[in-house]
């Protein structure tokens, strides 16, 4: 059996009665934020999506809008009931009217959203993340790495501009007992969709000098619950687990404990407590080498009191017998300086002869010396004189043949011969190739020049 076909208008027409029909009220919906935009007209729209909870593939999706009368008013009631803005990524339960336009499809115009939907899916992410470090074997890791009794080298992350920060290095400095604590900030942004990347890479940056530092610090200063969620991402929370260096976290939240916290070394509530716990650490210490100080001193003391008694009896028993050994010794060191001073007086004498015999060939190899020197000089005078008269007389030749040679070299007496120079242009021309039909030329001859014009050339 044919039916009739349907134009495109009547059917979104009748699609659009079915779903009227079919949802004439308000449904609650619970979908994720994909995408989220507002005009400048105060209209929200939004892409929702739902994914499945295997293999996180989207599975439904559609639009979402929410007119601006009512986004007035959902808009500040969610952010105070939540702490957190409307955003990608958030799942949350809304009241909405389910629409269909014959032209726009199929959407979703939104009335309400329940603000504890989405708190209860923050802290199921949560708990879900704290799970998985569990199982991971890893949440307790950081706390098990060794923090000294005395951290002097302290590696910071925070955003350089941060109260925090600034309170946490105003109470580092200016300590009670002025101890000298080494510290460096790397910076990173700790808040917003940017801040686990951002804390991440500056933990990575801190790895390179793991040798030097002695503790990682990782503060904030305080802020709303969705400032704060970044602490709670799995990523920031793993790399502080595993990290070889002790993290003490003061990130200023007061009411929650973030996932950061727990899986830090130590956790403090403000920036300015972590500076204090690390003052005290260095306070204690001080004090306990104090202790010992003082303990020890009383015991060398306690010693060298014993130690004096028991000498002061053994000088009592043993002076006699170092007296008699001094005796016996004094007579002996007499005897021996005796010796020496007969045996140094027959060296000396027998030195004072050999000393005079050397004087006497000393003389004597100097003289002979001499005299051989004076007739080498002699000898070397005598050469030199003639060696440079026989020079000189040399010389004198080749210049009177040089000076021959240049006479007859001389132009003038070439010209003597018969020959001739001929110039153009006051240029010696010494080929015809450099001549040409009609060029004056100027032949200079012994006894004067002929100025001639070229009239035919012959090669």
């Amino acid at each position: 059996m044919q039916h009739e076909p349907l134009t495109l208008s009547d059917l979104t027409k009748r699609v659009k009665e079915k779903i009227t029909s079919s949802f004439p009220g308000l449904v609650w919906v619970i979908a994720e934020i994909s995408e989220i935009r507002t005009n400048r007209t105060g209209h929200c729209y939004l892409e929702l999506i739902e994914k499945s909870s295997a293999k996180e593939d989207i599975i439904a999706k559609t639009r979402g809008t929410i007119w601006s009368f009512t986004y007035r008013m959902i808009k500040p009631y969610f952010e105070d009931a939540t702490g957190q803005t409307l955003k990608a990524g958030m799942k949350v339960l809304f009241k909405a009217t389910v629409e269909f336009h014959e032209v726009y499809g199929f959407s979703l115009n939104i009335k309400d959203i329940d603000p504890n939907y989405t708190l209860g899916d923050i802290e199921r992410k949560k708990r879900e993340t704290i799970q998985r470090l569990e199982k991971e074997g890893i949440i307790e890791m950081n706390k098990e790495t060794y923090l000294p009794p005395v951290p002097q080298k302290i590696a910071i992350i925070s955003s350089p501009t941060a109260a925090g920060y600034q309170d946490f290095v105003h109470q580092l400095e200016n300590n009670p007992e002025r101890f000298k604590i080494y510290h460096h900030l790397f910076p990173a942004v700790v808040q917003g969709d940017n801040a686990p990347g951002s804390i991440i890479f500056a933990l990575e940056r801190i790895f390179e000098y793991e040798d030097f530092f002695d503790a990682v610090v990782l503060i904030r200063g305080g802020g709303s619950s969705a400032d704060l969620m970044c602490f709670d991402d799995y990523d920031v929370a793993s790399n502080i687990a595993q990290f070889p260096l002790p993290v003490l976290t003061g990130i200023g939240h007061e009411r929650d404990i973030s996932v950061s916290d727990m899986v830090a070394h130590t956790h403090l509530k403000t920036p300015t407590a972590v500076a204090e716990f690390i003052i005290q650490r260095i306070t204690d210490f001080h004090l306990y080498l104090g202790g010992l100080e003082t303990a020890f001193t009383d015991i060398v003391m306690r010693k060298l009191a014993e130690n004096r008694q028991q000498i002061k009896l053994i000088a009592q028993r043993i002076s006699p017998l170092v007296i008699n050994s001094i005796d016996k010794q004094n007579k002996h060191l007499e005897n021996i300086a005796r010796s020496i001073k007969r045996s140094t007086t027959g060296y000396v004498n027998m030195q004072d002869q050999k000393f005079g015999h050397y004087i006497d060939m000393a003389g004597y190899l100097t003289q002979k010396t001499i005299k051989a020197k004076s007739r080498d000089i002699q000898f070397y005078k005598s050469k030199l004189k003639i060696e440079t008269t026989n020079y000189l007389r040399l010389k004198a030749q080749k210049n009177y043949l040089l000076e021959e040679t240049n006479k007859l070299s001389d132009p003038v007496n070439i010209l003597n011969k018969g020959y001739s120079i001929t110039y153009k242009n006051d240029k010696i021309i010494k080929s015809v190739s450099k001549l040409e039909t009609g060029d004056s030329i100027e032949t200079i001859l012994r006894d004067g020049k002929v100025i001639s014009t070229v009239s035919r050339i012959k090669k």
